[in-house]
């Protein structure tokens, strides 16, 4: 599924660009732990993105409902996780980080949606 892949692309961007914001753009305007919390933002969308990519492949050849909720779970996470903690770090609003663990268990959705489908037609 095109869709799939076309996000990875878009989510991949994003990732780059706003780890390099957060480097030099936030650099001296954020608290260390602030700064922090904005990497592993990025780190998490990063590593995601290659998991949209992987659903996006892997549909390409399989048409899979299974692997198809797994990657809208891996851009729920996206959306959630990171999304919530780019917030939080420059607000310090606590009610976005409230929202980052839903953000998780999507991405732990997708993880184990992918390992059924694996054990499955793999």
């Amino acid at each position: 599924m095109k869709v799939f892949l076309l996000l990875g692309v878009i989510n991949g961007f994003l990732a780059v660009a706003l780890g390099a914001f957060g480097a030099h753009g936030l650099e001296g305007k954020l608290s260390t732990s602030a700064i922090a919390t904005w990497e592993k933002a990025v780190t998490y969308q990063m590593f995601h993105t290659m998991a949209l990519f992987v659903t996006g492949l892997i549909m390409m050849k399989v048409n899979s409902n299974g692997v198809m909720w797994a990657g809208w779970m891996f851009l729920i996470g996206i959306v959630l996780f990171s999304g919530s903690l780019y917030i939080y770090s420059t607000t310090a609003i606590k009610t976005f980080a409230m929202i980052t663990p839903f953000g998780g268990v999507a991405f732990l959705i997708g993880w184990v949606l992918l390992g059924l489908f694996i054990l499955k037609y793999v």
